[in-house]
């Protein structure tokens, strides 16, 4: 840590603070994560999932994570830094975005979550928040609550924002998938175009009502085993209609809705895949290469996602979203660009690339109240076999709740990076 001066801190959370800091030996300013929790062994920290995930991870939508230093059991992060969030873009914002901008956000996103799923990961807590945003690049962040597609159930029940949390998560299945972060898309798109959160549950049942409230209740043709799931914890849906997305939404077109309409399925094998999500009409002005087409990926800053006119300025530069994954030496360190540390000090690094530009800035994210505080419940565990004290509390919770409007509350996940 000798190596970084710590300039700001730019953020505090639950598990740790971030610090805005720069390299004293190449000048690079970074963004600094300080994990609170001491760290005792290497075999912690390199189990971290945070720390698992990303380090199987080049993309240019994914934020890089450029090292991990452990000093006097004190364990930090030290990650590129990026300007703002989309939360900071939409809080003060009084002009909506331009469809464009919102194509190009989602386009970038979506060639992330192609990657990240392929590779085996979900993110479980996507929003606004954990979308980081320099000029017109974008890139996933915190990884935090990132879980491996073929690990076991049952999984954490608390898992993402409540605004943003699918309804079989709402509903405590065990059972869930990727398709988690294809409906957390679909509301973060339609608060692209609108300004405004899509389902802002001020509960759990809260939520649940927010959400039939647009797409309307379901039904046994359209998620026969989310009826299911509701009748394991005594829940009934309240019978609502439901609206046309085009009335929330006025500013997208038809294609933009329809794309928001798949994501937001109650059924999770009806939302599309990342990878079927570029396909879409929406996108078909943005370059994308499919993976079975792909010979030979190209490593560099992916281009705004827009017409092709556009991107032709400087020639046409064609950006596909699966990148090589960079060769990890087994200890993580790279004695040739540093120094040996003091006794006491350990660090790992290389975790992805680092050839990276020393000009490429990145912001740590940091939720603001203004513009919203969404609610925060602690992650529990669940129980595959739930007995049946479980079941009636969680009923008595979802039907007791009052539902309808509610005040704003905050989730304070740490979402840095």
């Amino acid at each position: 840590m000798e190596r970084y001066k710590l300039i700001k801190e730019v953020g505090d959370g639950t598990f740790g603070s971030v610090w805005r800091a720069i390299n004293k030996q190449t000048g690079e300013v970074v963004a600094i994560k300080k994990m609170k929790k001491k760290y005792y062994s290497w075999e912690e920290c390199v189990n971290l999932r945070e720390v698992k995930s990303l380090r199987k991870m080049n993309h240019p939508n994914i934020v890089k994570l450029k090292e991990v230093i452990r000093e006097s059991d004190i364990l930090y992060f030290v990650f590129e830094y990026m300007e703002c969030n989309l939360y900071q873009l939409m809080k003060d914002r009084e002009k909506m975005f331009s469809e464009g901008e919102v194509r190009n956000w989602c386009f970038q996103v979506f060639q992330g979550l192609a990657y990240m799923h392929q590779r085996g990961y979900f993110h479980r807590d996507l929003k606004p928040e954990n979308l980081l945003v320099t000029k017109d690049i974008i890139k996933i962040a915190d990884f935090g609550l990132a879980r491996e597609i073929s690990s076991q159930p049952p999984y954490t029940e608390y898992v993402s924002t409540r605004w943003y949390r699918a309804p079989e998560v709402l509903l405590q299945s065990y059972l869930y998938s990727s398709k988690v972060d294809m409906w957390a898309m679909g509301a973060i798109m339609a608060e692209l175009f609108s300004l405004r959160p899509l389902f802002p549950g001020a509960s759990e049942a809260d939520e649940i009502y927010k959400i039939c409230g647009v797409i309307g209740s379901p039904t046994i043709e359209s998620w026969a085993d989310g009826l299911k799931l509701a009748r394991d914890i005594n829940y009934q849906f309240p019978q609502l209609a439901g609206v046309h997305l085009s009335a929330l939404i006025p500013s997208a077109s038809d294609d933009a809705v329809s794309l928001i309409r798949s994501l937001c399925s109650w059924d999770p094998c009806k939302r599309p895949t990342a990878a079927e999500a570029l396909q879409h009409p929406f996108f078909q002005t943005c370059f994308y290469v499919p993976p079975s087409l792909r010979t030979r990926a190209v490593s560099r800053t992916p281009p705004s996602a827009g017409t092709r006119g556009a991107l032709d300025q400087q020639g046409v530069r064609r950006y596909s979203g699966m990148l090589p994954n960079s060769k990890l030496t087994n200890n993580f360190s790279s004695p040739k660009l540093h120094p040996p540390l003091a006794s006491g000090v350990q660090r790992k690094l290389d975790m992805v690339n680092q050839n990276g530009s020393k000009n490429e800035k990145s912001m740590n994210t940091v939720k603001q109240s203004k513009y919203r505080q969404p609610g925060k419940d602690s992650p529990t565990s669940m129980n595959k076999g739930r007995n049946a004290k479980a079941i009636s509390e969680t009923a008595d919770r979802l039907t007791n709740m009052n539902v309808g409007s509610g005040t704003r509350r905050h989730s304070i996940i740490f979402s840095s990076f």
